[in-house]
């Protein structure tokens, strides 16, 4: 089964350069299958790391940045695979 994790945070106004630089230096206990990096507008920044694990293995993943690079805490959400067919 394959497992996505994503992890969404809004920056401080004006931060969200200084907050994607430090999404991308932060190192987890594991290595995924895929870790991919998105920004919005209004400063947000997304992660998605995929692995090959069971729905609820724990999993290691990004922290809450310190101090005042983000607007308010960090939203998560966990997701499995299901095939592409239309039911």
């Amino acid at each position: 089964m394959t497992v996505a994790l994503m992890w969404e945070a809004r920056a401080a106004e004006g931060r969200g350069a200084e907050l994607l630089a430090w999404a991308r230096a932060q190192r987890l206990a594991a290595e995924p299958l895929r870790r991919e990096f998105l920004r919005a507008p209004q400063d947000r920044v997304l992660v998605i790391t995929w692995w090959d694990a069971d729905y609820d293995t724990e999993l290691p993943e990004l922290p809450e940045p310190e101090g005042e690079l983000v607007m308010r805490a960090v939203h998560r959400w966990r997701f499995e695979s299901v095939d592409g067919t239309v039911e």
